[in-house]
């Protein structure tokens, strides 16, 4: 008879204590869970070109002087296909479908922009990606003209359009 109290007493404590720790854990998960989709909403900040890994694109001969006739990708946010003719249309993303596949920058989507030409000139348009496709430090809202130099982010990758 006395060891029913003395139980209910020892295991009252045990488990309000256990109640506590089940909660402290969950609310840590949630903040992991909360930390997670904050950094992948976030809009990646400017990528500035620093010793990284090079790929340029050649692209067929051209009559416009002011369009760029090469595409060098520096890559700071993954790695980068192999050699690619810019011709009509390229694809930038994650996905195995794109021209050019970024599949280790993880603030890059699977379909996040396309370069296309238009007459002599090549233009550049965000196909709807979560962070959004830069040129020249700005936000595209619709296609916009590509010129030599030009230098447009997709996720942490930098592209320079260059002769």
């Amino acid at each position: 008879m006395w060891t029913l109290p003395l139980v209910a007493v020892v295991a009252a404590p045990v488990l309000r204590l256990l109640e506590y720790a089940f909660l402290a854990l969950l609310y840590l998960f949630l903040l992991r869970v909360v930390r997670a989709v904050w950094v992948e909403l976030k809009e990646p900040a400017q990528a500035e070109p620093a010793p990284a890994q090079h790929l340029e694109v050649q692209t067929e001969g051209r009559t416009n002087r002011a369009s760029p006739t090469r595409l060098v990708v520096t890559s700071r946010g993954g790695g980068a296909a192999a050699d690619q003719v810019l011709g009509e249309e390229l694809t930038i993303g994650r996905a195995p479908g794109c021209g050019l596949v970024l599949e280790t920058d993880n603030f890059v989507s699977a379909r996040h922009a396309r370069v296309f030409r238009q007459g002599h000139d090549y233009w550049v348009e965000d196909l709807g990606s979560t962070n959004g496709t830069l040129l020249n430090g700005r936000k595209l809202s619709a296609a916009a003209p590509l010129r030599k130099g030009d230098h447009v982010q997709v996720g942490r990758t930098l592209l320079e359009l260059r002769r």
